[in-house]
């Protein structure tokens, strides 16, 4: 493990931790109510003027305008799972996206047996995102029993923040379901892979990284990382295809940092995906500094946790 990158999780949270107990409880409350209105931002045209709009992980191509990205992993029956096992209830979630119009045929196939390719689009990222959100919560990792979420200087009680009080889509008590499940299964090369990249992917509504997954966002690409690797994604791979979700999930906030690469000579399709998920980048305060870096005309704002 990267001792600087430990230090900087420590002293970024460490920072948080006086203050966090009463506002994360607010947080929660908020998320309570509100989470599973993910509504991605529609802006999408820019981002993907902007960034080529990736096809797949490691095809990059600034001519490349599909709006569709195949996630190099299988799913299966993964939701299907989820719901035997009342991680996700079905009838509940169904009900809150009847509401927004209804789930699409592939999104249903998400949540049965046998599900093929996963392909995201802009449209259906917020449903992938609930998806692997409930997959990262639910699947049982030593980094939710013994990582910062479990940690007494953050509180000790992993039910406080926004990404366990916020899943409100479960049978019963949520907590019941945290580290529960034995979804995928890691060998302990790939949980050390795991750890290792989780520790270098940030998000762009805090200063956490997916190590740290407070959020939605973060335990959704908890989720994501642990079903790469457990179907032998390497590490540049796996930081590839967590560059095109948070693409998705941030589409802005990319559109913004693909602005701040063209005025340095760079593009975004070159850039390390190492890098730019690193914390100077994708982080709150990563992302702060590059967009004040961007003209004020061309400077893109960003999306929330979900509200």
């Amino acid at each position: 493990m990267d001792d600087q990158l430990i230090e900087i999780e420590e002293q970024t949270a460490e920072k948080r931790g006086n203050r966090f107990s009463a506002a994360s409880i607010v947080l929660a409350a908020l998320i309570l109510a509100f989470a599973w209105v993910y509504i991605v931002g529609l802006k999408t045209n820019q981002f993907q003027k902007a960034t080529g709009n990736i096809k797949s992980a490691g095809e990059q191509s600034e001519n490349d305008v599909s709006q569709a990205v195949e996630l190099p992993v299988a799913w299966g029956n993964l939701g299907a799972q989820m719901v035997a096992a009342g991680v996700i209830d079905r009838l509940q979630l169904e009900a809150l996206y009847n509401r927004r119009g209804g789930l699409t045929g592939d999104e249903k196939q998400f949540l049965e047996e046998g599900n093929g390719k996963m392909i995201v689009t802009q449209e259906n990222s917020g449903f992938i995102l609930n998806l692997f959100w409930a997959l990262g919560l639910s699947n049982k990792n030593e980094i939710l029993e013994q990582g910062p979420m479990a940690d007494p200087r953050y509180g000790g009680d992993a039910s406080q923040f926004a990404s366990t009080g916020g899943w409100t889509l479960a049978q019963g008590n949520t907590m019941d379901h945290y580290s529960r499940h034995s979804f995928v299964t890691l060998t302990p090369e790939q949980q050390s892979i795991v750890e290792r990249v989780s520790r270098n992917i940030y998000r762009s509504c805090c200063d956490n990284s997916t190590y740290f997954p407070d959020c939605n966002h973060g335990m959704a690409m908890l989720g994501l990382l642990e079903l790469l690797a457990s179907q032998g994604a390497s590490e540049n791979q796996m930081f590839e295809t967590a560059l095109q979700m948070n693409s998705f999930w941030f589409p802005e906030q990319y559109a913004t940092i693909a602005l701040y690469l063209e005025s340095q000579g760079q593009t975004f399709q070159t850039a390390d995906p190492k890098e730019i998920l690193g914390k100077e980048y994708s982080s709150a305060s990563g992302f702060a500094r590059i967009a004040a870096l961007v003209p004020q005309g061309k400077r893109q704002g960003g999306d929330g946790c979900g509200i």
